[in-house]
């Protein structure tokens, strides 16, 4: 079995949890005897290739065999939506800027075709021009290696044009695999129409949906109307290559409570803080680290100084590799208080070095840990209680140890693949 993935980033360039996802994927596919071809759009090189190969797509010039533009854009079938779009009009208008908009894509693909692109990679002002250069790159790569792979496999919203575009052109199945919705990422009020008609085109082309926890499965069901037949959930795990035995220099002598992860809405950083100032009310012998960053930070800064505590609250800024180790090993309890959280790798990392965690129910992830404190997100109260008896009682946080530890230890990458595996062979003619 031959792959052909999509994805936006990969170790050790990460932004998120995605990347960290995809590497554990490709390696539990290898020792599954699954090929990658793995897709990026800006690859700096130092990336571990020996379990996939990895496509630099800022390498490849667009290239296809198409008798004509019309044709290609045709085959794709997608329409990139420019920022001049408006959102308010009647439908006269409203299909006369699709026309403008139509004979615009076919003028600047003209313009570009044969040429390379420069992608950043990154999550900025350019995104969605990104996304759109990504699928004519992603079709020219389908074309060109149209025997090396049986199956197409997208990450996320970023890359589902991509496989779309090379399901179109070379007939191959097409799995998408869902991490995150718009509905995990922002209020219901607050969300990015755009990227929800990317992920429901996706889902809809697609010959199967993966979802990361049956919370994102009964999203993609009931908001995106995708088929429940076509639905397979496949949980998130952790990689157990050796990080467990890290050890570090503790520079406080008081406890360590630890938050890790994107300072934004989802995340329920505020609640954090909530629950941080109701147990330093009881206690004063522990010390909070928020690990991140996000466009809450400032925000969140505020919030502490109004509650008195920012000489116990510490911000770390955005943490990667190594230095996410370190800061596990330096905790003493870990809590992930999100809103809305598809998955959530950070508290199998957590566990996986031995701190107690405390994760919202709110959670994938809470489908598969037993051993994790489970609370709502918004009970600051239970959360502060079970911070407080993690920090005070440690019989009880030896215990949470050791049986998180066990129970993470069994969620294996190579476990997850071997159910990717069989989604790709239940697609394959």
């Amino acid at each position: 079995m031959r792959v052909l993935m999509f994805g936006w980033e990969f170790p050790p360039h990460i932004a998120g949890g995605l990347g960290t996802a995809c590497e554990g994927i490709v390696k539990g596919l290898a020792a599954n005897g699954v090929e990658t071809l793995f897709v990026m759009p800006s690859a700096s090189g130092d990336e571990d290739q020996s379990v996939t190969t990895i496509i630099n797509a800022s390498d490849v010039a667009v290239d296809t065999v198409s008798e004509s533009v019309e044709e290609y854009l045709g085959k794709v079938k997608f329409v990139h939506i420019g920022t001049n779009m408006v959102p308010y009009t009647d439908p006269e208008e409203f299909s006369r800027l699709v026309e403008e908009e139509r004979r615009r894509q076919v003028k600047d693909f003209s313009i570009s075709y044969g040429q390379k692109f420069k992608f950043s990679g990154k999550y900025g002002a350019n995104l969605m021009e990104e996304v759109a250069r990504y699928a004519m790159v992603g079709g020219t790569i389908a074309l060109q290696r149209r025997d090396e792979f049986d199956v197409i496999h997208a990450h996320d919203w970023l890359t589902y044009y991509a496989g779309i575009a090379a399901k179109e052109l070379t007939g191959k199945p097409l799995v998408v695999h869902v991490h995150a919705t718009s509905f995990d990422r922002g209020s219901v009020d607050d969300i990015d129409t755009r990227v929800f008609a990317i992920e429901q085109r996706g889902m809809q082309v697609a010959d199967r949906v993966v979802t990361v926890s049956d919370l994102t499965r009964n999203i993609v069901i009931n908001k995106y109307g995708i088929d429940p037949e076509k639905v397979v959930t496949v949980h998130n795990a952790v990689d157990f290559s050796g990080r467990a035995d890290l050890v570090v220099e503790r520079g406080v002598k008081e406890k360590v409570v630890t938050f890790l992860g994107r300072i934004t809405y989802q995340k329920g950083p505020e609640y954090f803080i909530e629950a941080a100032a109701k147990v330093l009310k009881r206690t004063k012998d522990v010390r909070f680290v928020m690990a991140g960053s996000g466009d809450m930070m400032n925000r969140c800064i505020r919030h502490a100084a109004r509650l008195g505590i920012s000489d116990r609250l510490y911000f770390t800024g955005f943490l990667r590799g190594t230095d996410v180790q370190r800061m596990f090993a330096l905790s003493d309890v870990y809590i992930m208080p999100s809103i809305s959280e598809p998955f959530g790798i950070s508290p199998l990392e957590a566990m996986r070095t031995g701190v107690p965690s405390i994760i919202s129910k709110q959670s994938g992830a809470a489908e598969v840990l037993k051993y994790a404190f489970k609370v709502d997100f918004w009970d600051v109260d239970a959360m502060a209680d079970d911070i407080y008896a993690l920090l005070h009682y440690p019989a009880l946080a030896d215990f949470s140890a050791r049986a998180g530890y066990d129970e993470v230890n069994a969620l294996k990458w190579t476990q997850a693949a071997a159910r990717l595996k069989t989604v790709y062979e239940s697609v394959v003619k």
